[in-house]
């Protein structure tokens, strides 16, 4: 495209540092085709998104950000403005959490001018998004020091607590926490943020967005199973959290282990019932109650420290190799252990939409790090002054008159724990819906202000059942902790494998660097993966089975609606035989619009064919609308829909959603109009094709799998009300399909 050149004068800067309540950017371009249009806003907006992203928590971010922007403005003049007056707003978050509008408006017929304007100027919300991260993200690995150092000494891994002993158990866990979480997941991962939104479905749509050297199929596989072990450790976590905490009533009074199961149970009952209220509101009443718990953890730990100094000699490293070196022969037994202190960095990075990463930064090492390093140290310098405190390390750190509410008080944070992994089941399950390999199910939306803070009631029920289950057959945090970590084992050796794929394909130094480290930590990863693979035949066999039963189920559904899509194809109408009929002189058309939802934008809708089969009859305007799940988050609003009339009366509509929204029909329809289509909800009736499989002995899928599908199909949530649309005015059309 040749631009048109303007007189010769002096080249105003195109950015200028504002003050105040934002910035001004002014280009001044003739106008331009609409198609290039739309390419040209969409790489600024990406350059844009990405310079607000790597400018991150800089204090004086609108003088920087109006400098940085220069080079990407100037590399962009080459396209023309807008000839219609068109706005695109995406929030951002940059100067330590202030929220900024980018508008795009058409000036005069001359120009353009993108202004960033923050929602709240005076303060910046890091420190709220810190503090409501407390309550949701950080309470698994908050309460590990519960179980984790105890469990290094029980009869499974036969450690005696000397001192050699007790200061190599310290040191590996130190560094394990500083290599994995700190290192790996807090510093590198939570960059492999897909828009804002971590996981291992928004790893693997984020490595399947670009080239890898990875197959495709293995990438897919990968983020599946990678989620599908998450959704087991969803059952798991609430369990033992609860479990080890209940349990410190036994050493007030050995008379009250009868009462941990029913406590636990009404606890954990509790807890599930509060979660329709939303991540939000929960976040904001645990989030207190985790800083105090930190700050407990801090206080009970140096109370020891002071007595035993010498115990911060685990900071060495020696002390870690030297205690694998001499216990080499049950080392991975132990390394088992060690791991229960990490567990809980896979669901940070699936909270992550939650918050963002700079707020999670912040807490982890203004707070939980700290916490956690004392409080572990604290136990060994207990466990260093009297070798049978190792039988209950945590609650015996504490005087005798604050046993009690320092049990109220671990309960509560164990409960919160488990906060961290249900939130992220919601969110992986949403994500999966979306992409197509769940059926449907309802999906509550939160929160007015965060769109990836969801509620999933088929999901609550479920991990309800699964935890109590879990309890009851287990019984005891020492007997749960042999079916724990396999499965985050595995998940974080999946996140590692996905990560560095989406590593090798970035050119800057600094993705080469991570790249090197990411290479390293796999290696501890697989290393934590083999110790834990010793709990298979104890247990941990059973989260393993789990996450392969939602695999399959994942997988069976994918391929059942391929194979449905595949059978539907063949005897559908084609859109060439619908334009002519809808040309027929004397095809009756019926006042109104008709909006048929259609999975294939290029056939026709089964529920229209069946319209004309059965009823020879046809609306006035029919609108064929095709809903897509793109492999981002979130989708633009106002520039998501796609009109093509194809002829008088006949639209087709493409709507692009992302994998974290729920599609509400109507509302797309709003958006068309904006493109033509004239949207009336009084006169508008929606149809819906309602499939009835029917199993037989053709080739595809295993009878076995086929019938699975078909339940699935029968008690997938009413499609009407899945996108939203409204009471009365859908009618479903039923046809039987032979699989």
């Amino acid at each position: 495209m040749q631009r048109t050149d303007h007189p010769a004068s002096p080249q105003p800067p195109l950015v200028h540092p504002g003050v105040g309540m934002g910035t001004d950017i002014v280009e001044r371009e003739p106008p331009l085709t609409r198609v290039a249009h739309d390419k040209l806003v969409t790489v600024y907006l990406k350059a844009l998104h990405t310079a607000l992203g790597d400018l991150g928590h800089r204090g004086d971010s609108a003088p920087v950000l109006a400098h940085a922007l220069n080079d990407l403005l100037r590399a962009l003049q080459g396209g023309r403005s807008p000839r219609a007056v068109l706005r695109r707003t995406r929030p951002a978050t940059i100067g330590g959490g202030l929220k900024y509008t980018i508008a795009r408006p058409e000036i005069s017929g001359v120009g353009r001018t993108i202004v960033l304007q923050p929602s709240s100027p005076a303060r910046s919300p890091s420190s709220k998004l810190a503090l409501a991260a407390l309550g949701i993200v950080f309470g698994d690995i908050g309460t590990s020091p519960l179980y984790a150092f105890r469990t290094c000494f029980d009869q499974v891994h036969g450690t005696a607590p000397t001192p050699e002993n007790v200061l190599g158990l310290l040191s590996l866990i130190f560094w394990s926490l500083t290599a994995v979480i700190s290192v790996k997941y807090v510093t590198i991962i939570l960059r492999a943020d897909n828009q804002g939104e971590g996981g291992a479905l928004a790893l693997m749509a984020l490595v399947l967005s670009g080239r890898s050297r990875l197959p495709r199929p293995v990438i897919l596989m990968l983020g599946l199973f990678g989620a599908t072990l998450f959704f087991s450790d969803g059952a798991i976590t609430p369990a033992i959290s609860v479990l080890s905490a209940v349990e410190g009533l036994e050493v007030i009074n050995d008379d009250f282990g009868d009462l941990v199961a029913p406590l636990v149970i009404g606890i954990l009952a509790g807890l599930f019932a509060v979660q329709r209220r939303g991540t939000g509101a929960v976040g904001r009443l645990f989030g207190p109650v985790m800083v105090i718990w930190f700050v407990v953890l801090a206080s009970l730990g140096v109370g020891w420290i002071a007595k035993f100094p010498g115990v911060f000699a685990a900071l060495d490293p020696s002390h870690a190799a030297g205690f694998l070196f001499e216990h080499r022969g049950n080392a991975m037994i132990v390394l088992a252990a060690v791991f229960l202190a990490v567990t809980g960095g896979e669901a940070l990075y699936a909270d992550m939409g939650h918050f963002g990463r700079y707020p999670i930064r912040l807490a982890w090492f203004g707070l939980v790090l700290p916490a956690l390093t004392l409080n572990y140290f604290g136990q060994g310098a207990l466990v260093l002054s009297n070798p049978e405190a190792a039988v209950s390390p945590f609650f015996l750190l504490a005087p005798q008159f604050a046993l009690v509410p320092l049990v109220i008080l671990s309960t509560a944070a164990t409960v919160i724990a488990s906060q961290a992994v249900i939130s992220g089941v919601f969110s992986v399950a949403h994500q999966a819906l979306q992409l197509g390999f769940l059926p449907r199910f309802a999906v509550i939306h939160s929160s007015g202000e965060s769109i990836g803070q969801v509620f999933v009631p088929s999901a609550n029920r479920i991990l309800f059942v699964a935890t109590v289950g879990l309890v009851l057959a287990f019984g005891s945090s020492e007997s749960l902790a042999a079916a724990y970590g396999i499965a985050i084992a595995l998940a974080m050796v999946i996140d590692s494998v996905l990560v560095i794929a989406w590593l090798h394909r970035g050119g800057r130094r600094r993705d080469r660097l991570m790249l090197v480290v990411m290479c390293g930590a796999i290696v501890l990863d697989l290393a934590f993966l083999g110790a834990n693979t010793l709990k298979i035949p104890h247990g941990g066999w059973l989260p393993l089975a789990a996450g392969a039963g939602f695999l399959m189920i994942m997988l069976t559904w994918q391929s059942g609606r391929l194979l449905v899509l595949d059978r539907v194809s063949r005897r559908r109408m084609s859109m060439r035989a619908l334009l002519a009929t809808a040309s027929d002189q004397e095809m009756f058309r019926t006042p109104g619009t008709a909006v048929y939802l259609n999975s294939n934008p290029d056939a026709v809708p089964g529920a229209l064919h069946r319209m004309l089969e059965t009823q020879h009859v046809l609306h006035q305007r029919i609108v064929m609308i095709t809903l897509e799940t793109t492999d981002e988050p979130r989708s633009r609003k106002g520039h998501r829909v796609t009109v093509r009339e194809l002829a008088p009366g006949i639209y087709r509509v493409i709507a692009r959603c992302g994998f974290m929204e729920s599609p509400r029909v109507p509302g797309l329809l709003r958006e068309a109009e904006l493109s033509g289509l004239q949207y009336l909800p009084a006169e508008t009736h929606y149809f819906l094709g309602r499939d009835h499989v029917v199993v037989t002995k053709t080739a595809g899928m295993p009878r076995w799998r086929k019938r699975l599908y078909a339940y699935m199909t029968r008690n997938a949530h009413f499609a009407a009300q899945h996108f939203a649309l409204p009471p009365g005015r859908v009618t479903e059309i039923g046809e039987q399909i032979e699989i």
